[in-house]
Formats: C-alpha cells, structure tokens, sequence
C-alpha cells in the first residue's frame, strides 16, 4: 500500500491553480513511524519528530493567519476500511486562502521545519475543503 507523505509538483501545481477568494480547510489524518526516519540517522520517536514540527512551524502558520479550527482523537472505523486506516493526528487547519498556505509552504522557516514532518510521518492524507454554513441536517 503506498504512503503519502508530500504532495507531488502536479498535486501542488493543480492546488495553486485552483485559487478562489475566502478561506481554506485542510483536513489533516497523519499516521506516525514508531521511530523517525531523518536522513542523518538521529534518534527520535515519530511523536518527538511530530511534536517538533509543530513547534517550529507554528510562528509561520500563525503569521499567515492559519488556525486550528477542528481537531479529535481517531477511535474507530465505522465504514471504510480497517486495514491501515488508523490516524494518531486528526485536525481541521484553517488558512485565509490558498495564497496563504501557498506563502507558508514556500517560507524558509517552514522549509526547515518540515524535515521534521518528513521524518515523523508514515503516512497521511491532506484534504482540502471548502468552509460552508452550517446546517440542520445532512446534504443540505
């Protein structure tokens, strides 16, 4: 089963190229390595290597205006499948548009921290999503 751990230059591409006015959500699933895998072979758990990410990339992400606006523990798979299905980190992020995650991507301080991210994760899915009211009921 393959891993999907960036986006490909054509996914990314395609992600700028769609651009519209408002806000973005970024459904995150990550899934983490018990060890991280960082190219010059230091220690870390997947968790540590996570957590470090997170710290260093968050004056980015709050810079440009991003916030987290939705996140819950994984317990179960109700419908779908069960094999490899299971995420240690599940969060909304919410950016002011595209541009914005785009300018955070690019920035130099995330570029460094995201090694981290790279070591940490196994396997994840990022799945951009277009904020609407909420409603009453489903489909709606």
């Amino acid at each position: 089963m393959p891993q999907y751990i960036d986006p490909t230059k054509e996914q990314f591409k395609e992600f700028r190229e769609r651009t519209r006015a408002g806000p973005i959500h970024m459904l995150n699933l990550v899934r983490l390595r018990e060890r991280a895998a960082y190219p010059d072979g230091r220690a870390a758990s997947g968790a540590e290597a996570y957590a470090a990410y997170g710290r260093e990339s968050l004056p980015v992400f709050l810079r440009l205006g991003g916030k987290i606006v939705w996140q819950g523990k994984f317990e179960w798979m109700l419908i779908g499948p069960t094999e490899g299905e299971n995420w240690d980190h599940v969060f909304v992020a919410e950016y002011p548009s595209v541009e914005a995650f785009v300018e955070m991507v690019r920035d130099p301080i995330y570029r460094e921290a995201v090694k981290h991210r790279q070591a940490a994760v196994a396997d994840s899915r990022l799945i951009r999503l277009k904020p609407l009211a909420l409603g009453k009921g489903f489909g709606g």
